[in-house]
């Protein structure tokens, strides 16, 4: 069974930081573009970043330009967030894009990481 597991969410102020990381089980999600997506209450899932199975091209939504850095090692796929902001707070999602170079998102998602950022 397919799984990618999220961590390293939490709570923490305005202006800190969290890393994301998701791990995914099946070998060949490597070879796969990854993105991060995000829900925030009450609203959709949103776009926030992608990065292509050589790590090589990254496409990062406008409202987290600058503050998020995606990178991949292996089976992990990271998310480092800096600069958090309240309007940050969501859920955050992995997902496993339908190929390695253009990125489109897939059928296979994490479970979700709660991302709290107090003002």
């Amino acid at each position: 069974q397919v799984q990618l597991v999220e961590s390293g969410g939490g709570l923490v102020q305005a202006g800190g930081s969290l890393r994301l990381s998701c791990a995914n089980s099946e070998r060949t999600f490597n070879l796969y573009a990854m993105g991060w997506f995000r829900q925030a209450p009450g609203k959709e899932r949103e776009f926030v970043v992608s990065i292509d199975w050589t790590g090589g091209t990254t496409y990062y939504a406008d409202s987290v330009k600058g503050r998020f850095t995606i990178s991949r090692e292996k089976n992990t796929v990271y998310l480092q967030m800096n600069s958090l902001k309240p309007e940050d707070t969501a859920v955050y999602y992995c997902n496993v894009g339908l190929n390695g170079r253009t990125w489109a998102p897939g059928n296979y998602w994490g479970q979700g990481t709660q991302v709290t950022v107090s003002s």
